[in-house]
């Protein structure tokens, strides 16, 4: 069963699922979701928790044998599952599957990743999961909703924002929840509950961007290499994986591969993007990219990507941030 983010409190109180499946790319919700099933199941006498994190060469046997003694034993147990690049290959797969199915009283299963693609969500370890348990996509929060997310935040601590200190808030932080959060926080401490004033935040606040893989690739194709060296040096500080980063600049890359191609064949651009289900409000960046380039050019930057997200997995020597950042300046320069 799906359910929204707004939903999980209300649904713990009534009742716990065997299995959970919690994705997405905002780590601050991601992670107080994660919190409020562990307090449920604690709450239930879940008292111990094992942790996997499916990293390359993990071992999938020992995770599905390490619940073979759950019927020895009463122990009520929550076995956490976490897939860094979304996508566990299929004797990950058949594992999530085979472990599902054991799910119960004595055993919570609970799986969390970033955001999942389409054929991933289609996949029969993720429907899987949404069948016997609860599937939760946690959604970023946008721009026009981030005042009120950070209001609420804000009276939830106590303070009494105006509406000036909520708009220098979300200004300075640029959509990190993570940094709002520290932020509320950090004036919650300093000022102690009551009003806060845009004066108050400017003197507590310090600024903070959000640093995202979609903006990095953005920026990169938009031919701003300074910001995109940047936000790849937030993302590391982050503690952002470098395979996620490899991710994005590569799937990038490929379209941009795809449509020079298609470009140097003869096939006017415009076309080429559309059957590339490239969306309207991007094909401007990728146009203008492409036009930088030269032919062979994206075709290269593929092999280096392939060769750093290599690294980042551990299969060969180098390292995959600077062979990143060579990447990113590679495609944004003139």
């Amino acid at each position: 069963m799906k359910i929204r983010a707004n939903q999980l409190s209300s649904y713990l109180k009534n009742s716990l699922a065997p299995c959970y499946l919690v994705t997405g790319d905002e780590h601050l919700l991601v992670s107080e979701a994660l919190d409020q099933i562990r307090e449920a199941a604690k709450a239930q006498g879940f008292a111990n928790r094992e942790l996997h994190v499916a990293t390359t060469g993990f071992d999938w046997g020992a995770l599905t044998a390490s619940t073979g003694n759950l019927s020895l034993f009463a122990e009520q147990r929550i076995v956490e599952l976490r897939l860094p690049t979304g996508k566990p290959g299929r004797a990950g797969g058949q594992a999530i599957v085979d472990l599902a199915a054991q799910a119960g009283p004595e055993l919570l299963f609970i799986v969390t990743g970033p955001k999942l693609d389409r054929s991933t969500a289609n996949s029969k370890w993720a429907k899987t999961l949404d069948k016997i348990g609860v599937s939760l996509p946690i959604w970023p929060i946008e721009l026009r909703e981030l005042p009120g997310w950070i209001a609420n935040r804000m009276r939830q601590a106590g303070l009494q924002p105006d509406r000036d200190a909520v708009a220098l808030i979300a200004d300075r932080v640029e959509g990190n929840l993570l940094a709002a959060g520290q932020e509320i926080e950090k004036l919650r401490l300093i000022l102690g509950e009551g009003k806060v004033s845009a004066e108050d935040v400017n003197k507590a606040v310090a600024n903070s961007s959000r640093y995202d893989v979609y903006k990095l690739t953005d920026a990169a194709i938009a031919g701003d290499a300074p910001r995109a060296v940047k936000i790849l040096g937030g993302l590391k500080a982050e503690g952002v994986e470098p395979v996620i980063v490899m991710w994005a600049l590569t799937r990038e890359l490929r379209t941009l591969a795809t449509l020079d191609d298609a470009v140097r064949q003869g096939t006017d651009l415009g076309s080429a993007m559309q059957a590339a289900r490239v969306w309207n409000n991007r094909q401007g960046l990728l146009r203008s990219c492409i036009s930088r380039h030269q032919h062979g050019d994206f075709h290269r930057m593929l092999k280096a990507s392939g060769r750093a997200d290599a690294a980042a997995k551990g299969q060969r020597y180098g390292d995959p941030w600077q062979m990143a950042t060579d990447i990113v300046v590679g495609m944004a320069r003139a």
